[in-house]
């Protein structure tokens, strides 16, 4: 391989490394990625359970019970996760990446959990 093919290779067949000043911006961006995500998860999840109350989507009886049970051990775990990052050193957008994992996989279950249960129509 010749040196201009061997830096054609390392400029653009490479990923992107982020230098040590950059990855602090890198996690922000990230974290903010990840809270607009779970932003969406949870306006379809309280969307679907509120058709489920007014009878228009299919939900388990124990739904209402279930939105509510799954609060305190949900924020329980992110803030355990955020204290043990902060004590780690991480950064804060670290932080607020470990402070968001547990809430966001609940959100993305109940999200998908939701979605596949599909609507309810009477009579059938």
């Amino acid at each position: 391989m010749s040196t201009v093919q061997q830096r054609y290779k390392d400029m653009f067949m490479k990923p992107p490394k982020f230098s040590e000043a950059l990855q602090p911006q890198y996690d922000l961006i990230q974290g903010w990625s990840d809270m607009i995500t779970m932003w969406s998860e949870a306006q379809t999840v309280i969307t679907l359970r509120m058709l489920g109350m007014a009878g228009l989507w299919s939900v388990a009886k124990s739904e209402n019970q279930r939105m509510l049970a799954e609060k305190l051990p949900a924020i329980t775990e992110a803030m355990i996760a955020a204290s043990l990052a902060g004590l780690q050193g991480q950064t804060p957008g670290q932080i607020a990446q470990a402070t968001l994992r547990p809430i966001r996989r609940r959100t993305r279950q109940n999200s998908r959990r939701l979605t596949r249960r599909g609507p309810r129509i009477p009579g059938h």
